[in-house]
C-alpha cells in the first residue's frame, strides 16, 4: 500500500466551491484509498464535501492531495485533473505525482 501526494494550484475558475467540490468528492469516493487535502495548515478528508468547503480554496490556491492505498496513484491523478481544469475538461497537468515515505 503506497502513499502518493501531489501539490497543485487550483485553476478551476470558481475554486473548490459547491459544484467542483461535489464532483471532487464523487470521484474521490470511487477509490478505496484514504484521500486527504491540505491547504496551508488545514487538513481535511477529501471524501467529505463539508471538509472541502471549509477549506475555502479559491482559484490560485495551492493545495496538496494525498492518497493512501492500493489505488492511490490513480486517485491522485484523477483528482488533480479536477482541480487543474480551468472550469472545463482541460486536464493538461505536466507534473507527475510522487511517492512519499
Amino acid at each position: 500500500m503506497g502513499i502518493i501526494e501531489k501539490e497543485v494550484v487550483i485553476r478551476h475558475k470558481t475554486g473548490l466551491h459547491a459544484r467542483p467540490a461535489a464532483v471532487f468528492v464523487q470521484v474521490a469516493n470511487k477509490y478505496d484509498s484514504k484521500i486527504t487535502i491540505i491547504k496551508e495548515t488545514q487538513e481535511v478528508n477529501g471524501k467529505s464535501i463539508m471538509g472541502l468547503l471549509m477549506l475555502a480554496a479559491e482559484h490560485g490556491t495551492r493545495v496538496t492531495i494525498i492518497a493512501e492505498g492500493k489505488d492511490a496513484r490513480a486517485a491522485v491523478e484523477e483528482l488533480a485533473g479536477i482541480l487543474l481544469a480551468e472550469g472545463g475538461a482541460d486536464f493538461d497537468d505536466k507534473e507527475e505525482p510522487h511517492e512519499t515515505e
